[in-house]
């Protein structure tokens, strides 16, 4: 028998038992399988991959009653802080706040999140994300093929409101309609309010592109996109609730299975360690400052009483949380993460 050096004798004894192990019969090392020769030394074990610099596709799952809600992540987009980021409060306030947080000063981080619902035997995506190629941002499709949905099996699209971070989406970068076999489905007060050409006409030149970005991104769809009311039920237990300020049309969603409850807020409010933390903060994509800031405190008034969990679209993935009344704001406190539904 060729004598074998004790490097490759220990090569040899470790891939057998690692064999043994997996419950395969043969040696996987340095002998030839049924020759007893150890004719060959262990193949260097490949060079380790530098790490990617992005995250992997982001997705977390969650039941609410007999509902499996699906957080999707859009990614992240770091923004420098405006001094008119938060319009009633100073710069170093706002700083501060951040500070407090944990989160680095004269930056604000702004996560985006949609969900995916299977109810009622059917898939329904609640707002799509920025679209575009997939970038710190744009990743719901990418995400969504990740964990092996088709776009062509989503039944509905339920749109919140018409800010390009939530309607971009409906849309490939090629300009097709991203879920074509979906009924897209919007709130008929956001509707009147962005198609209007009087409101167009009249609105600041800052805000014209959002009207035409609303004109670009549904005439693919053509006479096809149904226009619902407030306090409607879209969907088996789930209902929209209006929560104007943010846009005259803003809508948030209740759903409710079983005896369980998730709010969907939509943008009520955007960095909770900024406007959950102090709820008379005015952010700067508020278009009716004080209304927003009248529906906020009223609506996490009753969510923090009646302990219900709230998922925001600007949350922290998976934007998923229950709020804890804390002086004269609130306090955030994440979901708990579980590894099985």
């Amino acid at each position: 028998m060729t004598e074998v050096s004790r490097r490759t004798l220990l090569a040899g004894t470790a891939s057998a038992t690692g064999a043994m192990l997996a419950g395969a019969g043969t040696l996987a090392g340095g002998l030839v399988a049924g020759s007893g020769m150890a004719n060959a030394q262990t193949p260097a074990a490949p060079a380790a991959a530098a790490p990617r610099a992005g995250q992997v596709p982001s997705a977390y799952r969650y039941k609410v009653g007999d509902v499996v809600v699906t957080a999707v992540s859009d990614g992240m987009r770091t923004i420098p802080l405006a001094d008119t980021f938060v319009r009633n409060q100073p710069r170093d306030a706002v700083n501060a706040a951040l500070k407090a947080a944990f989160l680095p000063e004269n930056e604000v981080p702004i996560s985006f999140t949609v969900l995916l619902l299977d109810i009622g035997g059917k898939r329904v995506l609640v707002d799509t994300g920025n679209g575009g190629k997939p970038g710190p941002v744009g990743q719901v499709r990418s995400t969504l093929a990740g964990i092996g949905v088709d776009p062509a099996t989503v039944d509905q699209v339920i749109v919140s409101h018409f800010h390009p971070d939530h309607i971009n989406g409906l849309l490939t970068p090629e300009g097709a309609p991203a879920y074509p076999n979906a009924q897209v489905s919007v709130p008929a007060r956001e509707w009147a309010f962005w198609m209007d050409e009087g409101q167009m006409s009249r609105a600041p030149d800052g805000l014209k592109p959002n009207f035409q970005n609303v004109r670009r991104v549904f005439q693919p769809f053509g006479d096809k996109v149904e226009r619902y009311a407030w306090d409607k039920e879209l969907a088996p237990g789930l209902t929209a609730v209006g929560t104007p300020g943010h846009t005259p049309g803003h809508t948030s969603f209740t759903l409710a299975s079983g005896s369980d409850v998730l709010f969907i807020q939509s943008d009520i409010t955007n960095l909770p360690a900024l406007f959950v933390r102090n709820p008379t903060w005015h952010a700067v994509f508020d278009m009716d400052p004080v209304m927003a800031q009248e529906v906020r405190r009223k609506t996490y008034e009753r969510l923090a009483g009646e302990r219900t969990q709230v998922a925001g679209y600007h949350f922290p993935f998976p934007g998923a949380a229950h709020l804890e009344k804390d002086g004269e704001g609130f306090r955030y406190i994440p979901v708990y993460w579980r590894p099985v539904l």
